[in-house]
Formats: C-alpha cells, sequence, structure tokens
C-alpha cells in the first residue's frame, strides 16, 4: 500500500497530498529509515508503492491550486481531472513537472534507502483514455497512435533511465492491466525500461472462477492460458491475491472459498465441513500454481499466506470512523488450535521449495498437459515436474505424466505435496514412494512415470538425479 502522506486515510494511500513525506499515521521518518535498515539486514528488499499517476485535488495541503490556478502541476481542464478517482492528472510535458516528480523518486531511494519503486496506475497514465471503458485484447493497434499520452510514456523511460543509472540495483515495478508491449524490455531496445509489470489479470481471474463457476465446470486451458499470457522476455509477477479485492465491499481469496463458516469451523476440534475442507484444499492450490506458473516474480498480499478472512478498510463516513477492519490479524497464523497455521506451513515450504530450485528465475514453463475433463495441469520447470488435480471428487491411480529427463537413476520422488497433514492434507500420499520413469513418450516428452493423484491435490515431483 502506499504510505506518502495522505489526508484521506480511506484512499488507502492513494490520493498523495504531500510527495515528500511519509505518512505520519504510521510513525516517524526515523522509524520508517529503521524499518527499512532492519529489513536490509535480514535480506529483504523494500520497494515503495509510488503514486505518479495521480494526485489529490485538495488544495488547502496538496498540489491542487499551488500558485491559485489549475495548471500548476496539472492540465488545465477536463484533461487535468480523473473522472473516476476525483484526482488531479499530472502534465508530463511541463519541464518544472518532471524536476518534481524525478526529484521525487531519487530522494525516496537516497533519503530513506528504498530498492525501488512499485509505480501505480501505470495504465492511467499511458491512455488519454486513462482505460476508463477500455478492453484491451492485446491487439498492437491499442497501444500505438494518438490515444497514447506520449509525454508521460516518455516521463516513465526517463523516470526508469535515471533510477537504472544512478542505481543499478534499483528494481522497478508497472502496475499497467493493458499489457503496453515492451514496457519491460530495456531502454536501449526501444523499451519502457521497467524491471517487471504485474500480471493484473491473474487474481481477476480466480475470482471470476470462484464466483461464477462450479468446481467441475472449472476450465483449465483458460486457468493455463491466463497464467502464462505474458510476452516473451518480459517479466510478470504473478499473485493470486491483490489488495483491490480484499477492500471493503469485496472479499479476500479465502473467504470467497469459505465465507462465514471460517468464523465457526476453522479450529481443529471443530469437525472438518467440506466448505473448508474444499477451502483450504483450493486455497493451496490456487497459490501454487500461480507461483510456479504465473511468472517470473511472486507477490503475496499481506495475510493471503495463512488465508486471511474478512477484508481490510480504513476509517472513513462509510463505516463511522471506524478502525476495526483497519488490521491484519498474523495472530491467527499462531494460534495452533485453528487451521489457518495449515496454510501457513504450506506457504512457507512452497517458499522453501522456490529458493532450492529457483523457478522463479528459470526459462518459463513447459505445460505437457491441461484436461478438461479430468481437471488435471501438468507442467515442467526448474527440473521439478508441477501436478495439479482439481477435480473435486475423482482420484486417478497410475495416471501418466510426461517428463523430459530421465536422469541417471531415473526415478522421481515427492518434494511438495499439498495433501500432506502438516497443510491440513488428508495424507493419501506416500512419500517414500519412487516414481520411475520409463522410455514411453507422453505429451511431447520422450519420457514419462505413472503416478497416484488424489482429488484436489497438488504434488511437485524432484528427480533426484539432479541437484538442487
Amino acid at each position: 500500500m502506499a504510505i506518502m502522506e495522505h489526508a484521506y486515510y480511506a484512499s488507502f494511500g492513494y490520493q498523495i497530498t504531500s510527495f515528500f513525506a511519509a505518512s505520519s499515521r504510521y510513525g516517524t521518518p526515523d522509524d520508517l529509515k529503521e524499518l527499512i535498515d532492519i529489513a536490509h539486514s535480514l535480506g529483504i528488499t523494500v520497494l515503495l508503492d509510488v503514486v505518479h499517476s495521480h494526485a489529490s485535488n485538495n488544495s488547502e495541503d496538496g498540489l491542487n491550486k499551488f500558485d491559485g490556478t489549475d495548471s500548476c502541476f496539472f492540465h488545465s481542464g477536463p484533461r487535468g481531472t480523473h473522472s473516476l478517482w476525483d484526482s488531479r492528472l499530472f502534465d508530463y510535458s511541463n519541464w518544472e513537472v518532471l524536476r518534481f516528480l524525478l526529484s521525487n523518486l531519487r530522494w525516496w531511494i537516497e533519503e530513506y534507502g528504498f530498492d525501488g519503486f512499485r509505480f501505480d496506475g501505470v495504465t492511467s497514465m499511458l491512455y488519454h483514455s486513462h482505460g476508463i471503458g477500455t478492453g484491451f485484447s492485446g491487439d498492437y493497434h491499442e497501444y500505438f497512435g494518438l490515444h497514447v499520452d506520449e509525454d508521460a510514456l516518455v516521463y516513465l523511460i526517463m523516470a526508469n533511465h535515471m533510477i537504472h543509472l544512478l542505481h543499478p540495483e534499483s528494481i522497478t515495478v508497472a502496475e499497467d492491466v493493458s499489457g503496453m508491449p515492451a514496457l519491460c524490455c530495456p531502454i536501449a531496445q526501444g523499451g519502457g525500461g521497467f524491471d517487471y509489470r504485474l500480471a493484473m489479470a491473474i487474481p481477476d481471474k480466480w475470482i471470476q472462477i470462484i464466483k461464477e463457476f462450479k468446481d467441475e465446470d472449472w476450465n483449465m486451458g483458460n486457468i493455463v492460458h491466463t497464467l502464462t499470457n505474458r510476452r516473451y522476455e518480459e517479466k510478470y509477477i504473478a499473485y493470486a491475491e491483490s489488495h483491490d479485492q480484499a477492500l471493503v465491499g469485496d472479499k479476500t481469496l479465502a473467504f470467497r472459498l469459505m465465507d462465514a463458516e471460517m468464523y465457526t469451523n476453522m479450529s481443529v476440534v471443530s469437525p472438518l465441513t467440506p466448505v473448508i475442507d474444499r477451502g483450504i484444499q483450493l486455497h493451496k492450490m490456487i497459490r501454487l500454481i500461480t507461483h510456479a506458473l504465473g511468472g517470473e516474480g511472486y507477490l503475496n498480499f499481506m495475510g493471503n499466506e495463512f488465508g486471511h478472512p474478512e477484508w481490510l478498510d480504513f476509517p472513513r463516513k462509510g463505516n463511522n470512523e471506524s478502525y476495526h477492519y483497519a488490521r491484519r490479524q498474523f495472530h491467527l497464523a499462531d494460534d495452533h488450535i485453528l487451521r489457518y497455521r495449515f496454510l501457513n506451513a504450506f506457504d512457507r515450504d512452497m517458499n522453501k521449495l522456490e529458493e532450492r530450485f529457483g523457478w522463479l528465475a528459470s526459462p518459463p514453463a513447459f505445460v505437457t498437459e491441461n484436461h478438461e475433463s479430468n481437471k488435471v495441469i501438468i507442467f515442467e520447470r526448474a527440473n521439478l515436474i508441477f501436478i495439479f488435480n482439481f477435480h473435486p471428487s475423482k482420484s486417478y491411480t497410475e495416471y501418466r505424466v510426461g517428463a523430459q529427463t530421465p536422469g541417471k537413476y531415473p526415478f522421481y520422488k515427492i518434494a511438495l505435496d499439498s495433501d500432506a497433514p502438516e497443510y491440513g492434507g488428508h495424507q493419501r500420499l506416500d512419500h517414500n514412494t519412487e516414481y520411475f520413469t520409463e522410455r514411453y513418450s507422453q505429451n511431447f516428452r520422450s519420457n514419462s512415470l505413472l503416478v497416484y493423484i488424489p482429488s484436489r491435490v497438488a504434488i511437485v515431483l524432484q528427480n533426484m538425479d539432479i541437484p538442487n
């Protein structure tokens, strides 16, 4: 979430009034510097959610009408106002505006020690329409023409050039839903210079599937397409749940799956109901397939690692200025009586496995199967085989799985199993099983092996001949 100073708490930090100040709601500037220093000591990279796409329309404490006119930092007239956000829009052709914004970026890096930025609202910046009422199909005519705000695009290129020139280790991420080509290509190649872009279609797809389709009607091909639909050599950051979905008026991913039963049946001393069981199993599978197939980075919205219930809301008139939902209940993951700890343990081990094998830094996955009637998705990445059975009731014995690499000692073993008891699973797999490969081609792979795949289970197989 954005932390630049903002007068309206319920804007979640996205209606900035003071671009060179950290919000006083969270502490002092020295507190923020200490937080970043401690994070660095733990090997954690810290990015700032920077909002240069728009600004608060406040004139008393913001930039609006700074010199008495409506065009000091912003476009004059209708072009300077975002109709949906009720905010002001910068004039990126103005030399002083460029100096202000570029110096703002440099200041946050050099004063506070941030390691880079997640640029908010890039789609709004790139197009004169701000993306309002526009559906982007991927056709190139949608990205090149007079409807593109070239001044804003040039600013983003300048920002990336300056950041990477002065601080080559810095990381920049674009929040763009349009799929603007080459946004994450090097500037020397004519690109926008961003290191990563957010795969914003993925969390929307998961919510759509959960809301609109029965489990037996989930479309495997559509899931795979959404997770792999990215331009070659442009790095994407995938995420299963976005902050927009966890805000008031919507629900977290876990709450979508389990809803009101999370209040009564998340205790291990209460019976495991079908709703809670389904929610726990699918929540693990959704996170793992997003992590392993969705991109070159993985983003976790705070609390999703353990299936946070409810939503996030900041004080506003609509909730009588209540702070009740302005929180994340991290204690839930530490309570051994609650099933949240199973989801948290799975998230921990999923990330540890990625740290061992580095699939995010590996070439894109090779999808060997997305079987509609079986509800099975299988792919290879980083010398691992990922197997997902989304079917709500069918398990498969001796399911033939393609494998490219047999190895000198041609067998695989389970590296991660969502059905393990420590993850709230049903323990239907024997982790001592050795899965031997055969010279039997399957789905364009020269080797294959036979695997038992229980229903609603994700399995990761490791080739024991290949080191971590």
